[in-house]
C-alpha cells in the first residue's frame, strides 16, 4: 500500500452557465518521504489538484487515500507552504510559529520547545520576540515553513513557495526546504512553474496537460541527480538534458491551450 494514493480523479466546475472540466483520470502515487513536483502550463490543473489531495476542494470523481485512510480524516495530518508566507503582521514570530499547534489543540511546553528548536535549526535563532516586518522575505518564508513543520505534518503541500523571492534567495530556500524534509523524513508535492525547480528538489515530476489535467507525462529523476542538494543538482551534467527534455513537451502542450 502506498503512502498516498490517488485513483480516477475528475473535477468538473459547474456554473449556471456551463461546466469545465478542470481536471480528467489523474491517478499517480507516493512513497513516504517522497518528494514530487506537479509542472503544467496556466490552466492545466496543478493548483486544483493540490486542493483535491488536501481535502479542501472534494473531487467530482475518485478517490484521495493517506495511509489507506479518506484524506478527507487527515486534516491535521497535512501542512502547507504557499507562495505569501501568510504570517500575522501584529503577532511575534513565536507566536506565528505556534497557531497551528494552538488551532490543532496541540500547544504544549514539549511542542513549544520543538518549534523554538526547529527555529534555530534552519538559522533564525534570536528572532522570537520580532515582528514579521523586521525579517526579510527569504526569512518568512522560513518562520512559514516552521509553523508548516511545527504540527508534525505527515504530507507538506508546496504550492509555489519560492515564486515571489529574488532569484539566490530561491535557490538559497531551495537546499534549505529540502534539507529540511529529508531530515525530518517528511513527505512534499510541489506545486510549480519552474522545470529547473522541479527536477532539482523532486524525486519524480509529473507533467499535467491542460484542457481539461490529464498526466501527460511523468519523468523519475535519477539516482545521481536525487543523491544531490538542489543547488548541486542544477550544476550536474543531466540537469540540462532532463530541462531540455520537459521543455520540449511543455512547448508540445502549449498550442492545446488555443
Amino acid at each position: 500500500m502506498s503512502f498516498l494514493t490517488v485513483q480516477d480523479v475528475q473535477h468538473i466546475y459547474f456554473t449556471k452557465a456551463n461546466a469545465t472540466t478542470a481536471l480528467s483520470d489523474i491517478s499517480l502515487t507516493v512513497e513516504e518521504g517522497e518528494f514530487i513536483s506537479l509542472l503544467g502550463p496556466s490552466g492545466c490543473g496543478k493548483t486544483t489538484l493540490l486542493s483535491i489531495i488536501s481535502s479542501l476542494l472534494k473531487p467530482t470523481k475518485g478517490t484521495i487515500l493517506l495511509e489507506g485512510q479518506p484524506v478527507s480524516t487527515s486534516k491535521n495530518e497535512i501542512g502547507y507552504m504557499l507562495q505569501q508566507d501568510y504570517l500575522f503582521p501584529w503577532k511575534t514570530i513565536e507566536e506565528n510559529i505556534l497557531i497551528g499547534l494552538k488551532l490543532s489543540n496541540q500547544l504544549s511546553k514539549e511542542t513549544r520547545e520543538n518549534a523554538i528548536d526547529l527555529l534555530n535549526q534552519i538559522g533564525l535563532s534570536g528572532v522570537e520576540k520580532q515582528l514579521p516586518k523586521q525579517l526579510s522575505g527569504g526569512m518568512r518564508q522560513r518562520v512559514a515553513l516552521v509553523r508548516t513543520l511545527a504540527t508534525q505534518p505527515k504530507l507538506l503541500m508546496l504550492d509555489e513557495p519560492f515564486s515571489a523571492l529574488d532569484y539566490q534567495t530561491k535557490l538559497k530556500l531551495e537546499d534549505l526546504v529540502s534539507q529540511t524534509l529529508e531530515t525530518f523524513g517528511k513527505t512534499a508535492i510541489l506545486v510549480t512553474h519552474d522545470i529547473g525547480e522541479a527536477i532539482a528538489m523532486s524525486d519524480r515530476v509529473y507533467l499535467l496537460s491542460p484542457s481539461p489535467g490529464r498526466i501527460h507525462k511523468t519523468f523519475e529523476m535519477p539516482k545521481e541527480l536525487k543523491r544531490l542538494s538542489p543547488f548541486e543538482a542544477r550544476n550536474h551534467e543531466l540537469y540540462s538534458d532532463i530541462f531540455q527534455m520537459i521543455w520540449k513537451e511543455l512547448e508540445y502542450l502549449e498550442p492545446e491551450q488555443e
